[in-house]
C-alpha cells in the first residue's frame, strides 16, 4: 500500500504551518515515517521560484505568469519528493497544494477555477490529496495575525483587503466542489484545539 498525502490549506495566517508541524511532531511520536513539505518550495528548484513568486518587488507580475510558476514549481515538487515519498509509503503532509492555487489565482486573480485546475491536471497528473485540512480563519483576523507576529511579508501578504476576501471565498466554493476531501478546522481556536481536530480528521483515514 503507497502512502497518504494530506494537504494543509488556509487564508493567510490561518496557523496552518505551526498546525502542520505539531501534526507531524504527533505523527513521528505515534511510529508513523513522515515527510513534511511546503510550497511553493519543498526542493531546490521549487524554493528558486518561490523567491521569483513571493518577492515584494515583483508587483508587475501578470496573473497567468504567477498560475503558471505555481504549476510548475508544483510538478518539480511533486516528482522530486511528494510521489517518491508515497510510494515509499510514507504520510506526505503539505503546506499548501493545488486547492490554493484555485483560490489565489483561479478565484483571486479572476482567472477561473476551471482554467487554473486544467494548467495543473497538466502538473499533478490528476494525483490529488487523499485529505485537505482547510484551516478557517476570516481574512481580518489572519492578515492581523501576519502583520502583528512579525513574519517576512511577501508579495501576497500586501495584496488588497478585497483580493484576500476573494481568496476566501474561493476557499468556499472548492469546500463545496470537493466535500469529501476537504474537511473544515475552525482556526479561530487555540493552536493546540486546531491541532486536535486536525489529528482526528486524520486518524480517521490513517
Amino acid at each position: 500500500m503507497g502512502g497518504r498525502f494530506i494537504t494543509f490549506e488556509g487564508p493567510e495566517g490561518s496557523g496552518k504551518t505551526s498546525v502542520m508541524k505539531a501534526v507531524a511532531a504527533t505523527l513521528a511520536a505515534q511510529g508513523h515515517e513522515i515527510t513534511t513539505t511546503r510550497e511553493p518550495g519543498g526542493i531546490k528548484i521549487a524554493e528558486q521560484i518561490r523567491k521569483v513568486l513571493l518577492d515584494v518587488d515583483n508587483t508587475e507580475m501578470d496573473a497567468r505568469t504567477e498560475a503558471l510558476l505555481f504549476a510548475a514549481s508544483r510538478r518539480q515538487h511533486m516528482v522530486e519528493k511528494v510521489l517518491p515519498a508515497l510510494k515509499a509509503g510514507r504520510i506526505v503532509l503539505c503546506d499548501r497544494f493545488v486547492d490554493s492555487s484555485l483560490a489565489y489565482q483561479g478565484v483571486g486573480r479572476d482567472l477561473g477555477i476551471h482554467k487554473v485546475y486544467a494548467i495543473n491536471q497538466f502538473a499533478i497528473h490528476d494525483r490529488l490529496p487523499d485529505l485537505t485540512v482547510f484551516i478557517d480563519v476570516p481574512p481580518s483576523i489572519g492578515l492581523k495575525r501576519v502583520f502583528d507576529n512579525g513574519r517576512d511579508i511577501d508579495r501576497l501578504d500586501v495584496e488588497s483587503a478585497r483580493f484576500h476576501e476573494k481568496v476566501y471565498r474561493g476557499y468556499q466554493e472548492i469546500m463545496a466542489t470537493y466535500p469529501t476531501r476537504i474537511k473544515q478546522v475552525d482556526g479561530t481556536q487555540s493552536l493546540e484545539k486546531v491541532t486536535e481536530a486536525a489529528l482526528s480528521l486524520i486518524q480517521a483515514i490513517l
